[in-house]
């Protein structure tokens, strides 16, 4: 079956090699070292831009996208044809505003929007990586841009804000390049992931390796792709990200078009009708097998781990300003989870605020308007731009 056309007219795979979006490449002298590993070259990563560079570079604002972004943070999707996927929060006269602050966003190691990942050609072979792919850490993304940072000329950022698994990148900057972030805001994140997450992502897998069409990994080679697979992972994840009460207040047990139940496995009620329609168009944006690395990295990521156990050891000695924000109904990356984070903080005398945001729209909360997230902010990035004589 050949890849269908989005009404944009824009196959999902051509974003691959040639996106449209700007492009950093980088050749052998500049490598990507992996923790796989792996010295990954050539490489490339795709990026967006809004805002303007100062004349002293110091206004600089990068965004990390979570597990299916990608770049387009503020400007139209190639492929969808949809607005920015955080300009409630990232904008003209919006906290991160992009009329003071020139703000960044790249498409991680890994993904399928134009950075280089599984469903980029291989110059070895001509034909897509597949898992032939070295596996991606969010280590290795944050790698990533900070070489792309250097290749802009900007030596520092005023800002790394991101939500959840853009919230795992904030704070690897931060405990990787302390010197290079003045101020960092990790939303709906954690500091490593739980076991329930583990296994959702592992459900979501598994899902991707049954679909007959995912040959091994191969299924641009053969003209296929695993849609079921991929389309059932996506539902399965939706799930984690929205909340009981925010599912009853939308759908409860309301029925689709219809009266009466059918008696039969079609969709009867709403929420079903959702979660397909939901499964159908992610397939339509993203790659099966890059769903498959970047879970994964998200797995991988325990930032504790990495220091010896000690989360307080990876931020000791910062200087940068922390604000931390979670979401009550989040039972993806709970409150308690954001609080670990702060109580690390505080052990290595980081500055650092705390933000509990009250709201049932849970974990997906950070890409909505939630007026008390877009408040806290708008307070923290207006006193860390005081502080930085912005």
């Amino acid at each position: 079956m050949a890849t269908p056309l989005l009404k944009s007219g824009q196959d999902p795979a051509s974003q691959a090699d040639e996106p449209t979006s700007p492009v950093a490449r980088f050749g052998p002298d500049a490598a990507l070292a992996m923790d796989a590993g792996v010295d990954l070259a050539p490489w490339q990563i795709a990026y967006q831009t809004a805002g303007t560079l100062n004349a002293a570079r110091s206004n600089a604002v990068l965004v990390c996208h979570a597990l299916t972004g990608d770049q387009h943070f503020a400007s139209t999707h190639p492929v969808t044809g949809k607005g920015g996927w955080w300009d409630r929060l990232v904008g003209p006269g919006k906290p991160v505003d992009t009329d003071r602050y020139f703000v960044i966003c790249a498409n991680v190691v890994g993904s399928c929007m134009g950075t280089t990942g599984p469903a980029s050609l291989n110059p070895g072979t001509g034909r897509a990586y597949g898992l032939d792919f070295p596996l991606v850490t969010i280590r290795d993304m944050v790698r990533g841009q900070a070489m792309l940072l250097d290749r802009l000329g900007i030596k520092d950022l005023f800002l790394c804000i991101g939500g959840s698994m853009g919230g795992m990148q904030v704070l690897q900057w931060a405990a990787s390049y302390p010197e290079r972030v003045f101020a960092a805001m990790p939303i709906a994140t954690g500091a490593r992931h739980s076991a329930q997450n583990i296994a959702f992502h592992e459900v979501g897998r598994q899902a991707i390796l049954a679909d007959p069409n995912w040959h091994g990994g191969r299924y641009l080679d053969v003209g296929t792709r695993p849609a079921k697979g991929l389309g059932v992972a996506r539902m399965g994840a939706h799930i984690t990200y929205l909340s009981e009460p925010a599912l009853h207040r939308k759908f409860g047990r309301r029925l689709q078009d219809r009266d009466a139940p059918t008696f039969s496995f079609d969709a009867d009620f709403q929420i079903e009708s959702y979660l397909r329609h939901q499964g159908i168009t992610f397939v339509e944006r993203f790659d099966a097998n890059a769903y498959l690395y970047l879970t994964r990295a998200m797995d991988y990521f325990d930032l504790a781990a990495d220091h010896g156990g000690v989360l307080a050891n990876a931020f000791r000695g910062t200087r940068t300003r922390f604000c931390i924000v979670s979401f009550t109904s989040d039972w993806l990356f709970p409150t308690a989870d954001s609080r670990a984070i702060v109580h690390a903080l505080n052990a290595a005398a980081a500055p650092v605020a705390f933000v509990e945001v009250e709201s049932d729209k849970g974990h997906d909360a950070f890409l909505l308007d939630e007026p008390a997230m877009i408040s806290a902010a708008k307070g923290f990035i207006a006193a860390a731009a005081r502080e930085r004589g912005l």
